[in-house]
């Protein structure tokens, strides 16, 4: 029986030694659509984090530790998210790279500000997000009331005269997108012909085409991601439907030209400002390059994410989250791949930057603006 105890002992401390986050590791969840139709965000949310973390344990860690990266898959659903979150405390993980998807990020965001955990998300654009004071969650990404200022007028002066319609997947990412770029819209003298919302996920988009083809919209302003969109650009193309698509930073994806095939050509998209070019990013582009993978999208943000926690980690010489946090937000400069970035007190970047993009023969490209 003393032997039956000492092995049940021997167990739990094991069991309890193997826990995620109780190690001497610094533990970061990565956490978003792993699988899913925007899967393809999760695998560059992965593949940023763990170059970033190889490179950073190559030149010792940080403070005597060593980056462990813990991945973990909300699908994009906010019920699956919370599951995920709950499940991070449980294991005592303080940092996370995450979530993707607004409509995860946000509700998933209430469990790590309850229990002390630091968030930074390297996509999630919608500004509730960071609106509702959570001193422990951040995000290395620009949000959508910036990113719709930035493109709204700019497609009032280009598209003057021409019938507009502003569409959105009713997603927390989708509508809130949609509705401040109908907003800078209006406020620019536009009015759209139709704001609506669509179902995502169906395969079939042919009645909305329809109804934007009746309306005599010539461009469509989407709110939303790039399955739907490639579907309605493919399916406007059927209907020899000539319309001018534009959207948000979610088109990064070649995955979108998987979907529309030749239709998405002269699609338009704004993304922030692509990293790959800057010279910050040269190292890492070449690390991703030497494993056939290209660094486009939110990769790059996401590996400037694991970047800022690891320096926040540094300059507070804890991996306390409070004290972290306080150090990301000093106003003080963090450099990334990204560039130089900075902080504000809402836990948003400083002074964001956009590209508008357009798709031609597969690839996508800035255009001058």
């Amino acid at each position: 029986m003393q032997k039956s105890l000492i092995l049940t002992l021997a167990g739990i401390a094991l069991a309890f030694a193997a826990t995620p986050g109780r190690t001497d590791d610094l533990t970061i969840a990565v956490v978003g659509p792993m699988t899913g139709p925007v899967a393809t965000i999760g695998e560059q949310q992965k593949r940023g984090a763990e170059n970033a973390a190889a490179l950073i344990n190559e030149a010792g860690g940080v403070i005597g530790k060593k980056v462990k990266i813990v991945v973990e898959d909300d699908a994009c659903d906010p019920k699956q998210a919370v599951t995920v979150a709950n499940r991070i405390v449980g294991n005592r993980i303080k940092f996370v790279a995450g979530h993707a998807c607004s409509g995860a990020s946000i509700p998933a965001a209430d469990v790590y500000a309850e229990n002390n955990i630091v968030m930074i998300s390297p996509a999630s654009s919608n500004p509730i997000l960071t609106e509702k004071g959570n001193q422990t969650i951040l995000r290395l990404y620009p949000r959508d009331d910036a990113q719709g200022a930035f493109i709204a007028p700019w497609i009032a002066e280009h598209f003057k005269g021409k019938k507009i319609a502003v569409m959105h997947d009713k997603s927390a990412y989708g509508r809130g997108l949609a509705t401040v770029v109908k907003e800078k819209l209006n406020a620019a003298g536009v009015t759209e012909v139709i704001f609506d919302g669509l179902n995502a996920g169906e395969k079939d988009y042919g009645a909305v085409v329809s109804k934007l083809k009746s309306l005599g919209a010539e461009v469509v302003y989407f709110g939303g991601y790039h399955t739907e969109a490639g579907l309605i650009r493919r399916q406007a193309s059927d209907q020899a439907y000539n319309l001018t698509l534009i959207m948000g930073d979610s088109l990064a994806t070649t995955d979108y030209w998987a979907v529309s095939g030749p239709a998405g050509e002269g699609t338009i998209f704004t993304f922030p400002t692509d990293p790959r070019r800057s010279p910050a990013a040269a190292k890492a582009v070449e690390q991703f390059k030497a494993q056939n993978f290209e660094p486009e999208g939110f990769t790059l943000f996401s590996y400037a994410v694991v970047q800022a926690i690891v320096e926040g980690v540094k300059r507070a010489n804890s991996d306390d989250p409070a004290k972290v946090v306080k150090a990301l937000k000093s106003g003080e400069t963090i450099d990334t791949v990204l560039g130089p970035v900075k902080f504000d007190q809402k836990g948003d970047i400083k002074d964001p930057h956009f590209d508008i993009n357009v798709w031609h023969a597969g690839q996508y490209a800035p255009i001058a603006n």
